[in-house]
């Protein structure tokens, strides 16, 4: 019994071997194949899928039209097997199923965009906002263009006014004073050129007009500035009504070399005699304000005297310059005499290194009258040509000659004294551009003895420069 038991275990085992042999046939390319698993899978889903197809054909073939709806569209699953041990289920969704996601389109209604059919037969409401225009037919709405337009036609019609007016009194003046010119000058209204064109006034600007005169003895020339308010600005206009303005006629004579004495002298209102001595040099360092001039030399009440030397003064100031100061008291602005008139005063005189040139010069200031009364200030250009004439004539005693010396080499001091140290740096500045330039001169040369002579002599400057100064002190023996 035992052998017949163990041949039919045996047989029973090489069946057993021979059926797995054809469920699960393996080869080679199987094993080495990643994949070989996922194209059964494909081979079993294709099955699957004919196998479908084949059904519902044959339903309709039988005479079945209606097909279960479950079936259809039911997602064909597969399992997957891994080596792992780990399932995954993989589903093939229908790729239309996004649109039937209520969360995909959230706030998206498609019915709101929809327009609404428009019946024919009904006319269309028509809803019109309520716009203000932008132009109105009211006047009053322009009041603001209105009134820039009315200051531009003032400020225009002005300006020509101003303009004309300052032209007929410039213009006034010059014919009323042309006779008593044509007498003193040779050249009156030279415009700088060979050929005199236009002989007159010229002008600079619509307030100002200017007169150049030459060819006169006790002077180089006349120089004639009419300063006019500024009648053709109406901002300075209106600024006038808080500080009066009138119309000047400033004149500057430069006086020949060596014509008049040493001294500096001023006379005039004495807001004006103030204002000057700030400006000019040549009174700031020179003059002194006279206390009580009406007193002293029997000027006018409301001037000012500025003056150098005493004597001068009184030479100057006349009984006939006193007269006419006191008959012309509202038409004199100042006269200033000197021979130190450099102009106004430098903010920066330590820059200077060389005092200012000077000259001899007479200025003076008039108020120009109405167009009426234009004829009563021209004994006014007489009292310039006689004032001329007596500095030509007039010299000091040797002591007011003597003070005047001492006063222009104290000034001469006072300005080395303020420009020491500038002119010392200048100094020092020249010194060594001198150096460089022999140093450069030396070693252009192909002289070694001489460069080493001049190193040595620079060595002994260098080190006498740098040694510490001693004082000697003379000590008395006993």
């Amino acid at each position: 019994m035992r052998p017949v038991f163990a041949f039919l275990l045996l047989g029973l085992l090489c069946a057993c071997q021979l059926n797995n042999a054809n469920v699960n046939p393996e080869s080679e390319d199987d094993i080495d194949n990643d994949f070989a698993e996922f194209d059964d899978d494909f081979v079993e889903a294709s099955y699957d899928n004919s196998a479908t197809a084949e059904n519902a054909d044959s339903s309709k073939g039988l005479g079945g039209s209606v097909v279960s709806k479950e079936k259809v569209d039911a997602p064909v699953k597969r399992t997957v097997d891994n080596d792992d041990d780990d399932d995954g289920l993989v589903e093939n969704d229908d790729e239309f199923e996004h649109f039937q996601d209520e969360e995909e389109f959230e706030g998206y209604d498609a019915g709101d965009t929809m327009e609404p059919p428009i019946d024919q037969k009904t006319e269309p409401k028509l809803k019109i906002p309520n716009i203000p225009l932008h132009f109105r037919t009211h006047w009053d709405s322009y009041w603001m263009e209105m009134i820039m337009v009315a200051g531009l036609l003032a400020y225009f019609a002005n300006f020509f006014a101003g303009k004309a007016k300052n032209a007929r009194l410039a213009q006034l003046w010059f014919s009323t004073h042309k006779a008593l010119l044509d007498e003193n000058f040779a050249l009156v209204g030279d415009d700088g050129k060979v050929e005199n064109e236009n002989p007159g006034l010229i002008k600079e600007s619509e307030s100002l007009y200017t007169l150049w005169c030459s060819g006169r003895t006790c002077c180089e020339g006349m120089l004639v500035e009419l300063k006019m308010i500024k009648r053709q600005d109406l901002v300075s206009l209106v600024a006038g009504l808080m500080r009066p303005q009138l119309d000047q006629a400033h004149i500057k004579i430069e006086l020949s070399r060596g014509l008049m004495d040493t001294f500096v002298f001023a006379v005039g209102s004495k807001k004006t005699i103030t204002k000057v001595f700030k400006e000019y040099t040549d009174l700031t360092k020179f003059c002194s304000l006279v206390a009580k001039p009406e007193e002293r030399y029997n000027v006018p009440s409301g001037f000012g005297v500025l003056s150098e030397i005493p004597e001068a003064t009184s030479a100057i100031l006349e009984s006939r310059v006193i007269t006419a100061l006191n008959k012309y008291q509202s038409y004199i602005d100042y006269l200033h005499i000197s021979d130190q008139f450099s102009g106004q005063v430098q903010q920066e005189e330590g820059s200077t290194l060389k005092q200012p040139e000077t000259k001899a010069v007479l200025l003076a200031g008039f108020n120009l009258p109405k167009h009426a009364e234009m004829e009563t200030i021209k004994p006014l250009l007489l009292l310039i040509f006689y004032l001329m004439e007596r500095l030509k004539t007039y010299r000091m005693s040797k002591e007011g000659k003597s003070k005047a010396d001492k006063n222009r080499l104290r000034v001469e001091e006072e300005f080395l004294k303020s420009t020491h140290a500038a002119r010392a740096e200048a100094a020092a500045q020249r010194r060594e551009d001198k150096r460089k330039q022999e140093k450069e001169r030396v070693l252009a040369e192909d002289d070694p003895e001489k460069q080493r002579r001049w190193e040595l002599k620079e060595q002994k400057r260098q080190a006498k420069k740098n040694a510490p100064k001693m004082k000697r002190l003379a000590v008395k023996s006993l």
